[in-house]
């Protein structure tokens, strides 16, 4: 497993609790400080899944398809046919620190677009069961599970994979 996030303090308490072997842990986490929009290159097309958990600032911007940078970063990840899971929400405050609003989430054509044009298919849109959210096991679960969030958020799945790619042509597969 490799864990990517632009900010170290981030990934503190993944990695804490990721390397508890013997308790649910995994002997070989990897945390890597990079920004999405440029991975390094060693991690090119190597992971089998990528999954993406409360995203916020410009990844937010990326999955939903309002920025094609971190988005082309995602595809880049990722093996040709891995799947690509993102658990995010939008709230009145992203409209205002990211430039999404709400009603983002619902356009399906505009994300679905956004992450063709990236190589990427969207497969799956839906709401998120109190279930997945939970088993995100991220600070925004705990603090949707408390009610801590400023009220009720809904929490959208985005499943798809990353296209093949046969030469400079994309093929599905």
């Amino acid at each position: 497993m490799v864990g990517l996030d632009a900010n170290a303090a981030a990934m503190v308490e993944a990695s804490r609790r990721t390397n508890v072997t013997g308790r649910g842990g995994l002997a070989n986490a990897v945390f890597v400080v990079a920004a999405i929009e440029t991975p390094p290159a060693e991690l090119a097309g190597r992971a089998s899944l990528v999954t993406v958990l409360f995203p916020w600032g410009s990844l937010l911007r990326g999955v939903v398809g309002l920025d094609d940078r971190p988005l082309a970063g995602i595809a880049s990840l990722a093996a040709p046919g891995a799947p690509i899971e993102v658990v995010a929400s939008v709230t009145g405050r992203d409209a205002v620190s990211a430039g999404v609003e709400n009603g983002r989430l619902d356009d399906v054509d505009a994300i679905a677009g956004a992450w063709r044009a990236a190589g990427l298919e969207l497969g799956d849109r839906r709401p998120a069961t109190e279930a997945e959210v939970l088993a995100s096991r991220s600070t925004w679960a705990r603090r949707l599970a408390s009610g801590g969030s400023g009220g009720p958020r809904r929490v959208i799945c985005l499943r798809g994979r990353r296209l093949k790619v046969a030469g400079r042509e994309r093929i599905r597969g």
